[in-house]
């Protein structure tokens, strides 16, 4: 089963200076990632960079993801 922190650490390899929480039951993930290469994406396209980064594991591994992502300047403002 994976955790939380395994999810966290593989959003994190995806993106460089990310600021990730994760939390979730082992099936059921919520996350919250802050990083700089969201500066000027849609929500759709920040979505897709996450993805990408947990590459199989989001089909094998990770049943559901539900995520905000931020920039810096987002969080800074929220």
């Amino acid at each position: 089963m994976v955790t939380p922190e395994q999810l966290k650490i593989w959003i994190e390899s995806g993106f460089e200076g990310a600021d990730v929480n994760v939390e979730g039951d082992g099936h059921h993930f919520e996350a919250v990632i802050i990083a700089e290469e969201f500066t000027g994406k849609s929500r759709i396209a920040r979505h897709q960079l996450v993805y990408a980064a947990l590459g199989d594991k989001m089909k094998a591994e990770v049943h559901a993801l539900s995520m905000k992502t931020l920039t810096p300047e987002e969080h800074q403002a929220a």
